[in-house]
C-alpha cells in the first residue's frame, strides 16, 4: 500500500522529470499544455500583449486550429458555443486591457451555465504593473 510520503515522492519525481524534458518558451509550454489536455480548437483575436503566443501558434498548425474572430466578445461566445455543442473545453485568446475586459460577459454567461472555458489574455510586462501602463487592467480582480 502506498503511503502519503510515497505519493509525494512520486509526484515530485514526475515534476522533476517534466522540468527536464521541456525546453522552450512560455508560449510553447502553454500550447503544449493545451494539446496535452486534448484541446485542438482555439478562438481568438490577436493583439500586442498576446503576440508571443500567436507567434508560437504558427508552429502548432498541425495540432491546433485557430479560428480568427473579429472581436473578443465574439471569440468567447464562439468558444462557449463550441464547448456546449462538442462537449470539449472552449479556449479563447485575447490581448490585454480592453481585449481582456471584452471577455467578461461571456465569462459570466459560461459561469452561470457551467460551460467549461479557458481564457488566456495578454498582460503588460510585470515591471509595469501598477504604473497605469498602456492597456494595463486588473483582469484578475475584474473576473473573480
Amino acid at each position: 500500500m502506498e503511503t502519503a510520503q510515497d505519493t509525494i515522492q512520486t509526484a515530485e519525481a514526475k515534476a522533476e522529470t517534466s522540468k527536464k524534458l521541456f525546453k522552450g518558451t512560455g508560449s510553447q509550454a502553454l500550447l503544449n499544455g493545451l494539446i496535452s489536455e486534448g484541446v485542438h480548437t482555439i478562438f481568438g483575436y490577436p493583439g500586442g500583449a498576446i503576440m508571443p503566443i500567436y507567434d508560437a501558434l504558427y508552429d502548432y498548425a498541425d495540432k491546433l486550429t485557430h479560428i480568427l474572430v473579429r472581436h473578443e466578445q465574439g471569440g468567447i461566445h464562439a468558444a462557449q458555443g463550441f464547448a456546449r455543442t462538442s462537449g470539449e473545453v472552449g479556449v479563447v485568446f485575447a490581448t490585454s486591457g480592453p481585449g481582456a475586459t471584452n471577455l467578461v460577459t461571456g465569462l459570466a454567461d459560461a459561469q452561470i451555465d457551467s460551460t467549461p472555458l479557458v481564457c488566456i489574455t495578454g498582460q503588460v510586462f510585470a515591471h509595469l504593473l501598477g504604473t497605469d501602463a498602456f492597456q494595463e487592467t486588473d483582469v484578475i480582480n475584474i473576473t473573480t
